[in-house]
């Protein structure tokens, strides 16, 4: 199933996000697939995510593949030089995933090998363009393959209030290459999510709003420091705070609901982080729904 299809076909598409082990038990990551597999339309496998090293994606969406789960694998850009990400954009569609998500990575320096090199040969809105190609049957330098991929590409942004003209003309760039869907970085305001589904209307591609429960306040105040162009407003905080720790999930949860509720006229679709919470997804989309 393609990502960009089902929208088009009327559907309000679920998807959730999941991180590879670090290490090679995945064990806990078929125990968390199996808690979202019938409240998801696929499942979104990440690629080093904040620069953390982990299993690879590819094999991880192969496995989901062989349960009867539709995966998106998480593609960056940081890691990899041209030959490798067509490399593995090709080892994918072999093992029959059809949905791809384009980004850049975080920084090395937040992560835990400080002392890598990130490689960054491709800016996203060429990968985007070489996984086109590669759909249409030809490699970056022109070559003929031997059978082609059949890829829904997503690309990554971050939904602010009052876009820069900079960043309105690379999302406008990577969608004129061939991106089919936007997957934002988590917002916790309807408002800014309206001025930024306004401000890419004319793009006229579908949207997914990005959504990670909060499990504190001190989480919350987190991710305000140290996720850019995320935006945790304080009301919501102190909705938390003081809550003892068995309070807080349902508190979370009922917050959750009420945000997607009123951000789900505005989109196509929402992505789901829950970063270890994944019993809760099942509640909070038959809350939204």
């Amino acid at each position: 199933m393609q990502i960009s299809e089902a929208i088009r076909g009327g559907r309000f598409c679920v998807t959730c996000e999941l991180t590879p082990p670090k290490g090679t038990s995945i064990q806990g990551f078929l125990n968390a697939a199996d808690m979202v597999r019938n409240y998801a339309d696929a499942i979104l496998v990440t690629d080093n995510q904040r620069a953390v090293m982990r299993a690879a994606p590819l094999i991880l969406c192969q496995v989901l593949k062989s349960r009867n789960i539709e995966p998106v694998m998480e593609i960056c850009i940081r890691d990899h030089n041209r030959l490798a990400l067509q490399s593995q954009l090709l080892g994918a569609a072999i093992a029959g995933v059809e949905n791809v998500l384009v980004v850049a990575g975080h920084d090395v320096l937040v992560g835990d090998h400080i002392d890598a090199k990130p490689v960054n040969d491709m800016s996203c809105s060429s990968l985007v363009q070489a996984a086109v190609m590669l759909n249409q049957g030809k490699d970056l330098a022109g070559h003929n393959l031997e059978g082609s991929p059949r890829f829904s590409i997503g690309i990554e942004a971050i939904a602010e209030k009052g876009l820069k003209p900079d960043q309105v003309a690379d999302l406008r760039e990577k969608v004129a290459q061939g991106a089919q869907y936007i997957i934002t970085q988590p917002v916790y305001e309807p408002e800014t999510m309206a001025a930024f589904v306004e401000s890419v209307s004319d793009l006229n591609v579908p949207i997914l709003v990005s959504h990670i429960m909060l499990r504190s306040a001190s989480m919350a105040r987190f991710m305000n420091s140290n996720f850019p162009g995320v935006n945790v407003p304080d009301y919501l905080i102190r909705e938390l705070e003081g809550l003892s720790r068995e309070e807080v999930p349902a508190a979370s949860v009922q917050l959750s609901i009420d945000l997607l509720r009123r951000m789900k006229p505005l989109c196509q679709g929402m992505h789901l982080m829950p970063g270890g919470w994944e019993r809760y997804v099942p509640r909070i989309v038959d809350g939204v729904a």
